[in-house]
């Protein structure tokens, strides 16, 4: 069973109270200069899934998605920039 994780869900406009019935009592809201932030525990992928299904049926506009937990992805590394010899490419 996965770990719940902390994500970070922006979306366009000022939230109604209608809006964020599903992550009130869970999710710290603030304002932004162009919307709404929440920060909150995600409990598993269905329940990511269905805040998204959520604002998607109130028909708001989600503009960020961050997981708090786990740093972006790293770039792959070039194979000109490496000093091990990759096989099939010649210099």
């Amino acid at each position: 069973m996965p770990r719940p994780a902390r994500y970070e869900i922006e979306i366009r406009g000022r939230a109604t109270q209608r809006i964020l019935h599903p992550v009130i009592d869970d999710f710290e809201i603030s304002p932004t200069e162009h919307g709404t932030r929440l920060v909150g525990e995600v409990r598993d992928p269905s329940h990511l899934n269905g805040l998204l299904a959520h604002f998607t049926s109130m028909n708001v506009d989600v503009v960020a998605l961050r997981s708090l937990d786990h740093p972006g992805p790293t770039p792959p590394e070039s194979p000109h920039r490496s000093n091990t010899p990759t096989k099939g490419i010649t210099s």
